[in-house]
């Protein structure tokens, strides 16, 4: 990738980059669902990654309404984000239930958090570029991922009440 050469470049990089984050998101998410043992954690967890995946059709959307090439573009940041959920929450998590629910929690806000700011940049790119309807869909997805990461927090509160 060259670098930017305007904010136009900036917005359309982000949201490329979104979009390789949901994709790396959306496969470890369902991992970590697999590992869950709390009910509640697994629902939350598959119907997250419906939510990812919306998300991920909108930013495809947005770049070909703004002429840029529709491919991701791969997110380092996210692939570190992965790899220490998979580790937290797969290759070394604890054997006890509950204790293991509380770290995919914590992994699982760790990488909504990094989307949370990925599209609340995006949003601010395309008001500044003028376009209050991509604006508007940018804002839409960052409030229901923090729905999600708000249901998150409750839940893990009530886990963490368990386990200790």
């Amino acid at each position: 990738m060259a670098a930017p050469n305007s904010l136009r470049d900036v917005y359309l990089d982000e949201m490329k980059d979104l979009w390789s984050a949901n994709d790396q998101m959306t496969r470890a998410v369902r991992q970590l669902g697999e590992q869950a043992s709390d009910p509640k954690l697994k629902a939350m967890l598959e119907h997250s990654v419906g939510g990812i995946e919306k998300h991920t059709a909108t930013l495809k959307q947005l770049i070909e309404e703004s002429g840029g090439e529709t491919a991701p573009e791969h997110c380092k940041g996210m692939e570190g984000l992965v790899a220490e959920a998979l580790k937290h929450g797969v290759k070394e998590a604890p054997a006890d239930g509950r204790l293991r629910d509380v770290q995919i929690i914590a992994q699982y806000q760790r990488m909504s958090h990094y989307g949370l700011a990925g599209f609340g940049s995006a949003a601010a790119y395309a008001r500044a570029l003028g376009k209050p309807e991509q604006e508007a869909r940018l804002k839409q997805a960052a409030s229901e991922i923090y729905r999600g990461d708000a249901f998150a927090s409750r839940l893990a509160e009530s886990l963490e009440q368990a386990a200790a």
